[in-house]
């Protein structure tokens, strides 16, 4: 639990340890009873998205392929479906093919080498 300046109250669960995700892979796990696909990349960042695929209507995000894509001169690290091939933005769950899609975020952090997901971002 965490306490903001605002003295909000924030949830995190504990997922499983960073090192049980292999690079460029992903997990899934029940969070406040949602799935969510919870992503590593190859540099170590981790990242929490929504695991149903709007597309395919599969719950199948976090067996995506994982890479980067170079959107407006910036580089973009993404989740694609395994299903169709829609790359999502791992930062926030935008599709990068279809500007009017986007599934859900999490907060997500790494504490003594253990990813603990938060509430869905804003």
């Amino acid at each position: 639990m965490t306490v903001s300046p605002t003295g909000t109250v924030t949830t995190f669960n504990a997922v499983c340890r960073l090192d049980q995700i292999e690079r460029e892979g992903g997990v899934t796990a029940l969070v406040g009873g949602e799935a969510v696909a919870v992503i590593r990349t190859f540099d170590d960042h981790v990242y929490a998205l929504s695991n149903y695929d709007p597309f395919s209507k599969a719950s199948v995000l976090a067996r995506g392929i994982v890479g980067t894509k170079v959107v407006d001169g910036e580089d973009v690290p993404f989740v694609a479906s395994p299903m169709y091939k829609q790359a999502f933005d791992l930062r926030n769950g935008q599709c990068l093919d279809d500007a009017g899609v986007a599934v859900a975020s999490y907060d997500v952090r790494v504490v003594d080498g253990v990813v603990e997901v938060g509430p869905r971002q804003a």
